[in-house]
């Protein structure tokens, strides 16, 4: 067992600081982005109006109509989308007309021409928290000479870490800077409480996980976790996006201009399918793994335990979730519930399972 070092303990300590400190500036960054952007979508719809109405005025009465049922006629097909569902991508001439600041998001979530310089300073900012993190998970490690997730507290900071990580990865492929005010508000969040309510001193694990599959089993797990995370927040925006379209097809208001900067509501819901499913399979290995280290620290694969039980239970709702969308139709804002559900339950078996309910996995370290 390597000695404990309480010095580089406190190092990391700082770097979780500094890193909070650093993705709170770039969540105000991406929050920036989304107002400014929004209130330029605006501005360019409204010279669009008044273009229009020049035009109309000079267009014969009976061209006038016929134009405008045309024009009707494209835009329902543009909101309505299959099935009569508001699903569609709801980009306008207005905004090819008006330049970068009047582009929608892209169905297939790639990088436009325009480049926001809010948003490119949030992502500078959220890769600088990232590498202050990594060095407080890295000097956390050093410290307890072992890998760092051995508690509440070691969860929390290296799961927050996976999670932004994961997100800025994605990021090179695809163009989800519309999550960044969540996904970097759930780091702060987590690293939040994991300072306040379950900071746990650098020390050595007890004997149950003084074991390799510790590595093997809690990574997966973080992983898992961190994609989770990914979708509970596409989710969140799909239910957000799927009232706005209905509600814009039904002829009312946008009153949420800054959701044109994210994609359409089914674009949301097959990426967070796509990454449920590989998070789905990550967390499938969580369990079998966790059930080979119980029968090898305990001698059964199996005992009802809460935190065994719970784990399970997240299973059979990402399966259901699954199962249901690919061949019972559940799609729309049935299958984004059960999504939401499924996140709740890994926050419900992380916080409430962990501190009330005693069991052999009551380790924690609180």
């Amino acid at each position: 067992m390597f000695p404990i070092n309480e010095t580089m303990g406190q190092y990391s300590e700082l770097f979780m600081l500094l890193a909070a400190g650093t993705y709170t500036v770039a969540f105000i960054a991406f929050a920036w982005d989304l107002a400014k952007s929004s209130k330029m979508l605006r501005a360019v719809d409204l010279k669009a109006a008044e273009l229009s109405g020049a035009e109309a005025a000079r267009v014969p009465v009976g061209a006038g109509v016929g134009a405008s049922s045309a024009a009707l006629d494209r835009a329902d097909s543009d909101v309505s989308g299959p099935a009569g569902r508001a699903e569609r991508p709801t980009s306008s001439a207005a905004g090819s007309q008006g330049g970068g600041a009047g582009q929608t998001a892209d169905g297939a979530m790639r990088y436009s021409a325009e480049r926001r310089a809010p948003a490119r300073i949030a992502v500078a900012l959220t890769v600088l928290g990232a590498a202050i993190h990594a060095a407080g998970v890295i000097t956390r490690a050093l410290g307890a000479g072992r890998v760092p997730w051995g508690n509440m507290y070691e969860f929390l900071t290296t799961g927050a870490f996976v999670a932004v990580a994961v997100f800025l990865l994605v990021l090179i492929r695809r163009d989800l800077r519309f999550l960044g005010t969540f996904v970097v508000g759930l780091a702060i969040i987590m690293l939040v409480a994991a300072s306040i309510s379950f900071w746990t001193p650098v020390g050595h694990l007890v004997p149950a996980l003084q074991s390799y599959w510790l590595i093997i089993h809690v990574s997966i797990a973080v992983m898992s976790s961190a994609l989770f995370t990914l979708t509970f927040a596409m989710s969140a925006l799909q239910l957000v996006q799927s009232h706005r379209q209905k509600a814009i097809a039904a002829g009312g208001a946008d009153k949420l201009g800054f959701m044109r900067l994210v994609p359409n509501a089914l674009s949301l819901e097959n990426l967070s399918y796509r990454i449920n499913a590989i998070a789905f399979v990550g967390w499938t290995f969580t369990l079998m793994f966790g059930a080979i280290w119980a029968e090898k620290a305990w001698g059964r694969f199996w005992g009802w335990d809460t935190k065994e039980v719970w784990t399970f239970v997240i299973w059979v709702v990402y399966a259901g979730y699954l199962h249901a969308r690919a061949t019972r139709g559940w799609t729309g804002t049935r299958a984004a519930w059960l999504s939401i559900v499924g996140y709740l339950c890994v926050v419900f078996n992380f916080t409430i399972v962990n501190q009330f309910f005693n069991g052999l996995h009551s380790y924690s370290g609180l």
